[in-house]
């Protein structure tokens, strides 16, 4: 089985595919690559189709759903990994019941008919539950790291190296993990199919199952003799630092995907995947709530009734904004687009700025002279009628 494709590729469809569209593709798929419809065929046809049959219901299962597709189209494999409805991003684990009934609602009563008549995956299936065997294709572990950014790498996106561990195609043996060639032979406990029958009595009589050989571990093959480097394993850890792409936009304890930076399988298996999770640094002005930023700034009261400009931080540069004379305390100014990017599509939140008027704790004799000379005036006393107690109360509610 080669490296996992995108699903769309696999379906053969654009992104922008409808549900009927991507059903539609599926069942072509299906038509074509179900085992059943391969029997005759030989063995290394019958493991094709199957792979291409499997590859293409893993797909249709993500791009179906409108949740799994969705997290599908903005963090690719990691967005559905263990979620895919067939064994997730690491391959089918005992989901073809499901594949089953995917089949009986795209193609109704005749799916019986298309395939042999059972509706399932009869002894045509092997290496998954069937009785034609075949060795398991192996996957390396994830692994999972942390990368900290700033709010303004956050926003225009960056690229970051990161240090990690992990296991690799022994540079000895060539990841065979024997000494010699002729030292890997054929497990004589599954005789290569790596997996073996199971019987268990029950009170419907004898069932048949199917589960990983212990000698080989699925592999179909042992070793005789050891590579002294890496013990048998055909791997090795190293170390090594891996370029991540953080695209413009993503949030705290978002998780991108490396694909094939995780740890090997060994020989013939796929590599596992990088999970780097996002950890968003404090900013020393700016607060952030998903694509909007939030900055509170404090002025003068004399300010704040004869108006005054300020300049208030932003991500691409200090902006300089208009005070207008009689602003209230709690009053919010919105600076349209130049908030947070969003991940992988057009437009940007907004920035939100408080405005909050200091009010002098302590005063001369002469000052408070003043103010007590303005007590009398009418403009300086609220009105529960005027305009802009009302656009406080409602520009508050940002904060």
């Amino acid at each position: 089985m080669a490296e996992k494709r995108d699903y769309y590729e696999v379906l053969g469809v654009d992104k922008k595919a409808s549900l009927d569209e991507i059903k539609s593709a599926y069942k072509k798929a299906a038509l074509k690559w179900h085992p059943d419809r391969h029997v005759g065929d030989s063995d290394a046809d019958k493991k094709a189709a199957e792979e291409k049959f499997k590859e293409a219901s893993e797909a249709y299962s993500v791009l179906s759903d409108e949740n799994k597709r969705a997290k599908y189209d903005q963090f690719g494999f990691a967005g559905v990994d263990g979620s895919a409805g067939f064994g997730g991003a690491g391959g089918f684990e005992g989901g073809f019941g499901d594949i089953n009934d995917v089949l009986r609602d795209l193609f109704g009563g005749a799916f019986g008919s298309f395939f042999g008549g059972g509706g399932g995956f009869g002894g045509g299936f092997g290496g998954f539950g069937g009785s034609g065997g075949g060795s398991a294709r192996m996957r390396g572990r994830d692994i999972r790291t942390r990368v900290r950014l700033t709010l303004e790498e956050m926003a225009r996106g960056c690229t970051k190296e990161v240090e990690i561990e992990h296991n690799r195609p022994c540079r000895e043996c060539s990841g065979v993990g024997a000494k010699n060639a002729s030292d890997v032979k054929t497990c004589p406990t599954c005789g290569g199919r790596g997996q073996v029958e199971q019987r268990m009595r029950g009170i419907f009589g004898i069932s048949i199952g199917y589960a990983v050989c212990p000698q080989c571990g699925g592999r179909g093959k042992i070793v005789t003799n050891p590579c002294p480097k890496c013990k048998g394993t055909g791997l090795e850890r190293i170390r090594e630092k891996v370029k991540v792409t953080i695209p413009a936009g993503v949030e705290n304890g978002m998780q991108l995907s490396v694909r094939g930076e995780g740890h090997s399988a060994g020989k013939d298996g796929i590599n596992g995947d990088l999970l780097v999770v996002i950890e968003e640094l404090p900013h020393n002005a700016l607060k952030r709530e998903g694509q909007n930023l939030f900055y509170t700034r404090v002025i003068s009261l004399p300010d704040a009734v004869t108006g005054c400009e300020i300049e208030v931080p932003a991500l691409d540069g200090p902006q300089k904004l208009k005070i207008e004379a009689g602003t209230q305390s709690g009053t919010v100014i919105v600076l349209r687009g130049k908030g947070m990017p969003v991940v992988n599509s057009y437009g940007k939140g907004n920035l939100y700025v408080k405005i909050l008027v200091w009010i002098p704790r302590k005063l001369d004799r002469e000052q408070k002279k003043f103010f007590e000379n303005l007590k009398e005036s009418g403009a300086m006393k609220p009105d529960p009628n005027r305009d802009d107690r009302a656009l406080f109360e409602k520009e508050s509610q940002y904060f």
